[in-house]
């Protein structure tokens, strides 16, 4: 004879369920977050909610420093979340500017990437200012090996790498894949 379970059994177990699956595909597979500044505009606007995957760069495992292998490491010019080394408590989303043995000079506006010019349309369209620590006129950025440099694309209202520095590596939370809020924004981010 089959016992049957109670409704409020079945409700209990399927709500179990589901929020173990909810933790386990926000831990491994993706992230949602809202933009709160203008730091990124034009590409990302507050209020925009964005879809970041964390399989690309590889999850990172809980409660430990292991990071599960991803499809690739990052890549210059794509936007980024990461935890800065000013503030371990906040998640940052901005522009991948450099990475481990680049040279970094900001200079009338522009990215000189090892000696030349970005034209890569992602960095090359935002005008950057000399300013920070780290951004000072004729002040070169040397990023070291299994660092990253982060920029945001509204140079005058974005606190980046020109004030705190470089990311670690294994401080690299995602992609931003897409802004899926609000209706009209709906699109791939560049």
């Amino acid at each position: 004879m089959i016992k049957k379970k109670s409704v409020l059994r079945e409700w209990i177990e399927s709500i179990v369920i589901a929020a173990a699956l909810a933790i386990f595909l926000r831990t491994f597979f993706f992230q949602i977050y809202k933009i709160p500044t203008t730091s990124m505009v034009p590409t990302l606007q507050p209020g925009d909610k964005i879809f970041v995957s964390k399989l690309v760069y590889g999850p990172k495992v809980p409660f430990t420093s292991l990071r599960i292998k991803g499809v690739r490491k990052p890549l210059r010019g794509e936007v980024v979340v990461f935890i800065p080394p000013h503030d371990r408590k906040k998640a940052y989303i901005k522009r991948l500017i450099g990475m481990g043995g680049d040279s970094i000079f900001i200079e009338d506006g522009n990215i000189k990437l090892n000696g030349k010019i970005v034209v890569d349309p992602r960095i090359a369209k935002n005008n950057y200012l000399n300013q920070g620590k780290y951004g000072k006129e004729n002040q070169e950025i040397a990023v070291a090996q299994g660092k990253y440099f982060f920029l945001g694309d509204n140079s005058k209202a974005s606190l980046d790498g020109r004030f705190w520095g470089e990311v670690d590596e294994k401080d690299i939370m995602g992609k931003a894949i897409f802004i899926w809020w609000p209706p009209k924004r709906i699109g791939m981010i560049e």
